[in-house]
């Protein structure tokens, strides 16, 4: 049972973050016009509209229609912003940035209000999980308005330019790297032996449960993602033309696409020492074989970044159980882009990896599937319709994650093909 002061501490938390998450999501709709508003800027994302639209609709039928009893808010809006409403290609016509900002602000107004009485012993999970999808979909709204930028010539197509323009002075700034041969960068051994996959918690979303044993040979790991001085070696090498380094199913993609470089990229040779963002799964596939390695399984990626050596236990992040913070690792748009790898030396695992949170997204060679004892929450439609073998296990998050979906247990899924999302990655190889 939760004691009384127990429920008025977990409500005020409760309260803070979203008021914290809120204030983050609209930031990113300062300056936004009402074109770009409505715009869908790749096929596979919806307007960066309909995210801000989705967040409310989603937060109003789960807290207030399905779990207070209220009836339907808006319900004009059901259909266009429901997940499983329209296509992506018609969700162009929205209302206006002024109307959603107040459907959104209405809907948090009845929530927060309904929250005073809600039954947190029952339903902490559900409201720890609408915490999640906002990050989410406020994460999503992050690349999709880069993306837009890019169309629009900002930058000149450049990476860094737009969303990473303003200088954060508050960037923790470190010297060159330690890497010297950026063919051979260092790696860590991981012994064989048991560890504790996923997660219980009540923040665990379902494809994260059930937590359970996993044994895994000695393998070797990157200490750090790959870097952009690393990954030019393989574009100066030829590596986008070489079809010896390519799957079949990558080389075909290859040639649909025709890209000669990451979609984030800078040419300037400024940002050497930060990791390689915008890639798909088929080119980091590429480059790990590349340089004679492999990309590591989702298991072998949070065994190194969440298992505690010393007291064999499993860690909610790589530096313990403490909540994220700026100075650990690079998210919640703090510094408004990636940073240099070596930039947070307090937030590395205990076997020594840097930057598994944060910074890039990385992707691992798994496809996205469920644990054992997994159960659908709050729908059958959130993991469980992704179970299919078309979608890799991405960990780790991104500069742009929010910290209340930044754990080293939390499952990210794309297409292989994917680009657009804030993605990297390490390698890994056998014994």
């Amino acid at each position: 049972m939760i004691s009384e002061l127990s429920k008025s501490n977990l409500k005020e938390t409760i309260y803070n973050a979203y008021h914290q998450c809120r204030s983050k999501t609209l930031t990113l709709f300062e300056d936004i016009d009402e074109v770009s508003f409505c715009q869908q800027a790749h096929a596979d994302f919806s307007p960066v509209g309909w995210h801000l639209g989705h967040i409310a609709y989603t937060e109003s039928f789960w807290l207030l229609e399905r779990t207070a009893g209220f009836p339907c808010l808006f319900p004009q809006y059901r259909k266009l912003f429901a997940a499983d409403g329209l296509p992506k290609t018609e969700r162009v016509k929205l209302p206006s940035l002024e109307e959603t900002r107040d459907y959104l602000e209405t809907v948090r107004g009845k929530v927060l209000h309904y929250l005073e009485v809600a039954n947190l012993e029952k339903q902490d999970r559900l409201w720890r999980f609408m915490l999640q999808h906002e990050s989410q979909h406020s994460e999503i709204a992050t690349f999709v308005l880069e993306i837009l930028k890019r169309e629009k010539g900002v930058g000149n197509g450049e990476w860094g330019v737009g969303i990473g323009d303003k200088e954060d002075k508050e960037v923790i700034q470190n010297p060159k790297s330690k890497i010297q041969n950026p063919k051979s960068p260092e790696m860590i051994e991981i012994p064989a032996g048991e560890f504790e996959m996923g997660n219980n918690s009540v923040d665990a979303l379902d494809n994260e449960r059930s937590a359970h044993r996993v044994y895994l040979d000695t393998y070797w790991i990157d200490r750090y993602p790959v870097t952009c001085g690393q990954y030019r070696v393989f574009m100066e090498a030829g590596g986008y033309q070489n079809s010896q380094w390519w799957s079949k199913a990558g080389w075909e993609w290859l040639q649909t696409e025709q890209v000669t470089q990451p979609l984030y990229w800078y040419s300037d040779r400024h940002q050497e020492n930060h990791p390689v963002c915008g890639v798909s799964w088929y080119e980091a596939e590429a480059y790990s074989l590349f340089v004679g390695k492999r990309l590591p399984t989702e298991a072998e990626w949070e065994k190194a970044a969440s298992w505690d050596t010393q007291f064999n236990r499993r860690l909610l992040y790589p530096w313990g159980n403490q909540e994220p913070m700026r100075q650990l690792c690079n998210h919640n748009s703090f510094n408004k882009g990636t940073t240099p790898i070596d930039a947070f030396p307090d937030g590395q695992s205990a076997y020594g990896l840097y930057d598994t949170l944060g910074n890039v997204w990385e992707w691992t060679s798994t496809w996205f599937d469920s644990y054992p004892g997994f159960q659908s929450y709050p729908y059958i439609g959130y993991s469980q319709v992704y179970f299919d073998q078309q979608h890799r296990v991405l960990k780790g998050g991104s500069w742009a994650t929010r910290p209340w979906a930044l754990r080293c247990s939390f499952r990210n899924w794309y297409y292989p093909h994917m680009r657009q999302i804030l993605a990297g990655f390490r390698c890994a190889r056998g014994l």
